[in-house]
């Protein structure tokens, strides 16, 4: 079977689908790897690396492409490449299938068994290939860091002989992967942390890392089967927004991390909540790239409000740290081919009855599969 890693197209991607580390051990299984020749370029990995680890590295993108049993990449295709693949090909990517309906339909039209990594399952057996939690780890620290950079100030409290400065206060919405390595961050940094979500048990979680949680009651509220947490009614946001401006306002830092998946994220701080922050605050929208949690966040930029506060929303944050994002996501990858592997026949099974499978394969055999998108 050949599998292949194309180079990302997309200017803002810096990570890999798979490092050299992946790529022996997929040939390992018995795996013909091919790499397109720059694949690591932008996160470290040269074409000698993925040479010595056993990858066939290749100039022609269009002819690897269309000789390809198996593509594995980051970012989703156009429609134009789609058409390139042979039917009976497996495509596994990034596919943002609840806004990607004709995406969906080239795929069955071409005949590609297409899976999506945001509907990788978030259960025990999957945790190995589980992207979006080895992505969103990286991306909560990465916020820390972006933030610490463009304050005017530091993050520990330090005591010198000319006085003692204070720590710096930190206030994290959305307690999960990416909130809660955001707070297990900001407090080896020395910061003092808050942080709010909606679950009791994440902040739970919170608590367990040293950070004060920011309890507001708003009735019945909880997580879903996948792990998100429930989407709040307008009379909670608004009791929730109510508590959280307060804090906002004492905070140096300020770190969303509500995604929803498949819609616009709800927005949980509003622009009169910015207004009263204090000048040379700094807040990070983990959001952004799909809408953002803070209202005057602009998608892909830093800017300044007109009372000195910064909001961060740029995309990608994960692939600030393109070299461990590709290690970690490119582990997904291999876990996910060699769970499926079958040593026999030396090729990657497809099963539509399988748990995982069921949850993350949206197209086979010339048709959209998946329930949730037929």
């Amino acid at each position: 079977m050949k599998i292949l890693a194309p180079k990302e197209n997309d200017p803002i991607e810096t990570r890999a689908a798979l490092d050299p580390a992946a790529v022996k051990k997929l040939v390992g299984l018995g795996a013909e790897v091919v790499v397109e020749s720059g694949t690591g370029s932008r996160c470290d990995h040269p074409d000698a690396a993925y040479a010595e680890a056993g990858a066939a590295v290749v100039e022609d993108r269009a002819a690897a492409l269309a000789s390809a049993d198996l593509v594995v990449r980051v970012r989703k295709p156009s429609p134009e490449e789609i058409g390139r693949l042979k039917p009976g090909a497996v495509h596994i990517s990034f596919l943002d299938p609840f806004n990607e309906k004709e995406l969906l339909a080239a795929f069955a039209t071409q005949g590609v068994s297409a899976i999506s990594l945001e509907m990788v399952p978030r259960t025990t057996l999957a945790q190995k290939m589980d992207a979006i939690s080895s992505q969103a780890n990286l991306a909560g620290y990465v916020a820390v860091i972006l933030a610490a950079d463009r304050m005017g100030t530091i993050l520990p409290m330090m005591m010198t002989p000319a006085g003692t400065i204070s720590p710096a206060k930190v206030f994290v919405l959305g307690i999960g992967v990416a909130g809660l390595q955001a707070i297990a961050t900001a407090k080896r940094l020395g910061a003092r942390v808050t942080a709010f979500d909606v679950r009791p048990e994440a902040l739970e979680q919170a608590e367990s890392l040293g950070a004060k949680a920011l309890r507001i009651d708003l009735g019945e509220t909880g997580g879903t089967a996948q792990g998100y947490a429930k989407e709040l009614t307008p009379e909670q946001l608004e009791t929730q927004r109510a508590a959280q401006a307060k804090v906002c306002a004492e905070s140096d830092v300020v770190i969303t991390t509500a995604k929803v998946f498949g819609r616009k994220p709800p927005v949980l701080i509003q622009a009169g909540v910015v207004a009263g922050m204090k000048p040379g605050s700094v807040v990070v929208d983990l959001a952004a790239e799909t809408g953002g949690n803070v209202e005057g966040v602009v998608p892909g930029e830093e800017t300044v409000t007109a009372n000195g506060v910064r909001l961060i929303g740029l995309a990608n944050y994960e692939g600030r740290v393109a070299k461990h994002a590709t290690q970690v996501l490119a582990a997904n990858f291999a876990n996910m081919i060699e769970h499926f592997w079958d040593k026999e026949a030396k090729t990657f099974r497809i099963d539509p009855a399988d748990e995982i499978q069921k949850g993350c394969l949206l197209t086979h055999g010339g048709a959209v599969v998946h329930e949730r998108f037929r």
